[in-house]
């Protein structure tokens, strides 16, 4: 709990801006469901046929992955909170609606056949008794909601919405259980308060919940003001990053170097997701570059299929030309570290079963489990070209890279997939085996951007060249082994790195 407590004092202001967007996305989400279902639930009662189609058809709507509708709403919405308030609506109308729907059946006939009698029209009968009579039940669906809404809503920052979850997929990623429980607990505590609040409101007269209603949504509408005159009159360009502490540390040099030569200010965004985000929303214009890798670009983003060639500057001109060509997407020049993929064993599993090449796997295939990432999995450049390239049929537990580590020191699973630059290669004591089929392509990092950023910023090109070259695997490794085992910020070490080399004035 000591170790909880320090990480929460070292990142207290980033709690609190994490909360405050975590609450942001979360009411406004709640707020349009309110908006939508209550009415919706008026206007469907008089029809039965309507009102269990829609029942149905909400209801069927939760039962989608959270994660699922948010890869869908990418390429139409783009990333950061729209996606991610939209997703959160589709999940939180069914309650509000089911149990709006049963506070009104629930209301006596002898009322209704009382207000018909008095004369009343449909409006005076909602506002009479139909509403206050209902409003117990419609509460204790917006409670409901809220709870749901609260905690899914940490899948927010998988798209670059931020909130609390921003905590827990660092803690996932660095193997760092106190973020995680900074996340998930703040996240808990969130929903107890707002389940508490929602209780207390229940209790007060109609007209009393109709101010807080108001108030609330005058309150998160002005929270947004600030950050839609954010930058006004100022450049400002979106680095982002996939999971981990590598592009963390190389969009910190990105922004460093930008920063220093122009009066551009860069915004980044870390452990933004998995490869397919970071392309869409730098294609959909969300972010403005990426580091990505050659190896990656022609194995997985290229539509057209692209002979795997070993040699890196073939790679990179394969990867360079069909990416632009394709999407109009500019690749700088590459740096000279490769993050290729590899597969790897614990040092006294090598040494028991004599593995060097993956090719030696066959003698442990039938005997061992192997722990690889969803996307390595299903690569034609991993997973996938380890069953045709290699004829290898392991048994194959998907999880995330960060827990592969994890599962491999326990013995939970005795191969994964790894990168070579990644830090936990010294940390757990593990051995790469040669891969002597050479079905893994170069992986060259470098700057993915968009031709329309660079012919805007066209100093772009020369300032993020500086890197090209640069960063040999060895230094590459100790600089994540720097963030994820010894602590150091990833903008700390990005800093010394480029004082090293003499890049910064």
């Amino acid at each position: 709990m000591s170790d909880v407590l320090n990480e929460f004092q070292a990142r207290f202001p980033e709690w609190v801006s994490a909360l405050l967007e975590h609450l942001q996305i979360s009411l406004v989400a709640i707020l349009i469901a309110i908006l939508i279902a209550i009415p919706a639930a008026i206007l469907v009662m008089r029809h039965q046929k309507l009102k269990e189609f829609i029942l149905q058809m909400t209801g069927v709507f939760q039962t989608i992955p959270s994660l699922a509708l948010l890869g869908l709403f990418i390429p139409f919405l783009g990333i950061g909170r729209v996606p991610a308030i939209v997703a959160l609506v589709i999940y939180a109308i069914f309650p509000i609606l089911q149990n709006t729907v049963t506070g009104f059946e629930q209301i006596d006939p002898v009322l209704e056949e009382a207000g018909t009698a008095f004369g009343m029209n449909r409006k005076e009968k909602l506002l009479t008794y139909q509403i206050p009579l209902a409003m117990p039940v419609i509460i204790s669906g917006i409670r409901t909601t809220t709870v749901l809404i609260i905690g899914t809503a940490t899948l927010a920052a998988l798209i670059g919405a931020g909130g609390l979850g921003s905590f827990i997929l660092l803690g996932i990623d660095r193997n760092d259980s106190a973020l995680i429980l900074i996340g998930a607990i703040s996240s808990a505590l969130l929903a107890i308060l707002f389940n508490i609040l929602l209780k207390w409101i229940a209790r007060l007269p109609l007209k009393q919940m109709g101010l807080i209603f108001l108030a609330v949504v005058l309150l998160t509408g002005a929270s947004f003001m600030p950050q839609a005159f954010q930058f006004g009159g100022q450049d400002t360009l979106v680095v982002a990053g996939k999971l981990g502490a590598e592009p963390e540390i190389l969009m910190n040099m990105y922004q460093q170097l930008i920063e220093q030569e122009t009066d551009i200010e860069v915004e980044i965004k870390p452990n933004f997701g998995k490869t397919s985000f970071l392309y869409e929303a730098l294609k959909s214009g969300e972010i403005d570059i990426y580091p990505e890798f050659t190896g990656t670009i022609v194995a997985s983003l290229l539509e057209e299929d692209v002979a795997v060639e070993t040699d890196p500057e073939t790679v990179y001109q394969q990867a360079k030309d069909g990416i632009y060509a394709q999407d109009d997407l500019v690749l700088l020049k590459p740096m000279d570290f490769q993050n290729t993929y590899a597969v790897a064993v614990t040092k006294e599993f090598a040494q028991e079963n004599q593995l060097e090449t993956i090719s030696d796997l066959h003698r442990v295939e039938d005997q061992s489990q192997a722990g690889f990432s969803l996307e390595f999995a299903d690569r034609p450049d991993g997973g996938v070209g380890l069953q045709e390239v290699y004829g290898l049929n392991l048994a194959v537990s998907t999880m995330e890279p960060s827990l592969s580590y994890s599962a491999i020191a326990t013995n939970d699973v005795q191969i994964i997939d790894v990168y070579s630059t990644d830090s936990q290669i010294i940390e757990y004591n593990l051995t790469l085996l040669e891969d002597d089929k050479q079905l893994f392509p170069p992986y060259q990092g470098a700057p993915l951007l968009r031709e329309e950023t660079l012919a805007e910023y066209p100093m772009l090109e020369d300032i993020l060249n500086q890197l090209a070259g640069k960063i040999t695997e060895e230094e590459m490794q100790q600089m994540n082994y720097a963030v994820n085992v010894e602590g150091e910020s990833a903008q700390d070490v990005a800093h010394d790195y480029l004082d090293s080399i003499g890049l910064l004035k």
